[in-house]
């Protein structure tokens, strides 16, 4: 039987990685399987519209997205069928998220897709890996867009950097999270109603820290479920300068910003797959429905398929589409993302021309208000932001034209998407104050910038009614909306007046976002606690106190009977659906099981009380 590479499928060693030998034929293993979606011309003409500022389009809900663009029946079919000829197993069909999850064994999947899969020797450790492209039969050629999994290697890395000692750094200081919103002006507002998605690779949080470090700003302790994908699970490892840090960092700034606001974090295994199925996980969740997502990982495009960008970038095109707005760190290892090879690369997921591409500055402050911002920039050991050109997507309709200033002087014309977008507040030295397994500490890095925006925009959904959505588009039609900055580098490339590749169009303005996606005016902030003060590991609170109470919203509403795409086409809906609680979308009445497997109640949660409760959600079955 002929076959064919799976195109941008092409995978090769880690660098530095050395060969083990011949993976054991009977390690088990899952795998994803990406298919095409439906009425691909319809939802690529929507996309479109919304990159030219979206304008009156309202965006589609969960339910009808997945029954207009979710995988087809035939499709799934197809893959379920030569899944049962290879001896796979179906473990999970998801038509909403467009993907099966495939079991079996090194010797299956090596046969079914063509492939050798070996061990290779790594600084990270031991991985499962492969060389070359996946091959698919006729059959599905035209079908299968995507297959994540077989290589098991650590796909991205956590975007956080702890403070140097006090003796590196003399002059560092430090805020509170509610002390950055104050300084770059947010509007009033706890983010009530909203839900945010955090997506997490490895760590976990605990519970009596969360309780202390919000009852030390004064703020009753947000609403935090874990949602389990892929097996991930919320396992603290004990390490501050792990990615307990991380988790931790992501779900205290958001959640002092937008306490207010419900917390669902994502936990999935450090792989491409792993990553993948955890954003489309949080995008189609029509149980917690974050209308927005903070994602604190990533790495540079180079370590990436191809086949895998474009998954991810249609997974965020799919949030796009839904009103759904993603927050993406840019890095921390400047303009060459940590790549030895002298060239300039730029982080993915970031680099995405449908996430919002978060990079840092360096936030200096008195008497309250902001004295000086600058590029981010610590040098090759302290960490400096992300940015710069991507080379696998190309210009964004909102980014046309844009030159990128260089440090060595002159500019260069974009010709791949532009990172970043946005910043905010990175550097270690001017950082976060945050409480991780048992201690205080200080944590910066363009890790604390996504959760930073994701606060805000659940402050502005809030007052709005609605999600703001996609907002790139109109960041770049209205730059007067944020603090520019002009001063800084981040390896090859310079701040200067407008966008450029160190900050994007610079810091946030929150009384003028407030004012431009969509809130009638920002009021004051309400008085916020002072700083904490650092005493080994103890932390002072300030004098005010702010307890806001968290609202639920989770109504479904009844759907057509059926959805017409355009044109002719018509897209049949399933036989019923049942939205809200944990209910799932039931099936199509042909006699096969396309859903995925519901979720299953659980997860640590801290309750507005502050007492942990256990409450868990699994996808596709731990």
């Amino acid at each position: 039987m002929q076959k064919h590479p799976l195109q941008g499928s092409e995978r090769k060693p880690m660098p530095g990685a050395r060969f083990i030998g011949p993976a054991d034929p009977n390690e088990r293993l899952e795998v994803t399987v990406l298919v095409r979606r439906t009425a691909s011309a319809m939802l690529a003409a929507r996309v479109a519209r919304i990159n030219q500022g979206g304008g009156a389009l309202a965006p589609m809900t969960r339910e009808a997205f997945a029954a207009v663009h979710g995988a087809s029946p035939k499709d799934m079919d197809a893959v379920q069928t030569f899944a049962a000829a290879h001896q796979l197993a179906v473990v999970c069909a998801s038509p909403e998220r467009r993907s099966l999850i495939l079991s079996g064994n090194v010797a299956q999947f090596s046969e079914a897709f063509s492939v050798s899969l070996s061990q290779y020797e790594h600084k990270a450790g031991r991985y499962r890996g492969r060389e070359g492209s996946i091959k698919l039969p006729a059959e599905l050629r035209d079908i299968v867009q995507g297959v994540l999994g077989l290589d098991n290697r650590p796909q991205a890395s956590t975007h956080q950097r702890l403070r140097r000692d006090a003796a590196a750094a003399p002059a560092a200081v430090s805020y509170s999270p509610v002390t950055v919103a104050s300084l770059y002006g947010f509007p009033a507002g706890t983010g009530a109603g909203q839900t945010i998605g955090i997506i997490e690779l490895a760590g976990g949080t605990r519970a009596p820290d969360l309780q202390s470090y919000f009852s030390g700003l004064g703020i009753t302790p947000p609403n935090v479920i874990s949602v389990s994908v892929d097996h991930g699970q919320n396992q603290a490892t004990g390490d501050a300068s792990g990615p307990d840090g991380e988790v931790m960092l992501d779900v205290e700034v958001a959640g002092a910003i937008a306490p207010g606001a419900n917390f669902a974090v994502y936990f999935a295994p450090n792989t491409d797959a792993g990553f993948l199925d955890a954003i489309t996980t949080a995008i189609h969740d029509t149980t917690n429905k974050p209308s927005i997502i903070s994602i604190s990982w990533g790495g540079p495009e180079s370590n990436w398929t191809a086949q895998a960008m474009d998954a991810y970038d249609q997974a965020f095109q799919d949030a796009a589409a839904m009103g759904i707005t993603v927050c993406i760190a840019a890095g921390d290892n400047g303009s060459s993302d940590g790549v030895a090879d002298g060239a300039n690369t730029v982080d993915f997921p970031a680099s995405s021309p449908h996430a919002l591409a978060c990079g840092g500055t360096s936030l200096q402050s008195s008497r309250g208000a902001i004295s000086s911002e600058t590029v981010w920039n610590d040098g090759a050991n302290g960490g400096a932001t992300g940015g710069g050109i991507s080379a696998h997507f190309p210009v964004p309709t909102w980014q046309s034209g844009l030159t990128a200033p260089l440090s060595a002087g002159g500019q260069t014309l974009l010709t791949g998407r532009g990172v970043p977008d946005v910043s905010g507040c990175a550097d270690p030295e001017t950082g976060y104050q945050v409480r991780v397994d048992g201690q205080n500490t200080v944590i910066g890095g363009t890790s604390a910038v996504a959760p930073l925006w994701a606060g805000l925009l659940a402050r502005l959904n809030a007052a709005k009614g609605s999600p703001v959505g996609f907002i790139n588009p109109v960041l770049y039609q209205n730059p007067a909306a944020l603090n520019d900055i002009i001063s800084g580098n981040n390896g090859t490339f310079s701040a200067g007046a407008g966008w450029d590749a160190c900050t994007g169009l610079g810091s946030p303005n929150g009384a003028a976002l407030a004012a431009l996606l969509g809130q009638a005016g920002a009021a004051p902030n309400p008085a916020q606690p002072d700083s904490f003060i650092m005493k080994g590991n103890d932390m002072t609170k300030g004098k005010t106190k702010d307890s806001p109470s968290a609202t639920n919203g989770n109504d479904g509403a009844a759907k057509p009977a059926e959805w017409v795409v355009g044109g002719n086409d018509v897209v049949a809906k399933p036989a019923e659906w049942v939205v809200g609680g944990n209910d799932e979308v039931k099936g199509n009445g042909k006699g096969k099981d396309h859903d995925a497997k519901k979720a299953k109640s659980g997860a640590k949660k801290i309750s507005s009380s502050g007492h942990a409760t256990d409450r868990t959600s699994t996808i596709r079955g731990d």
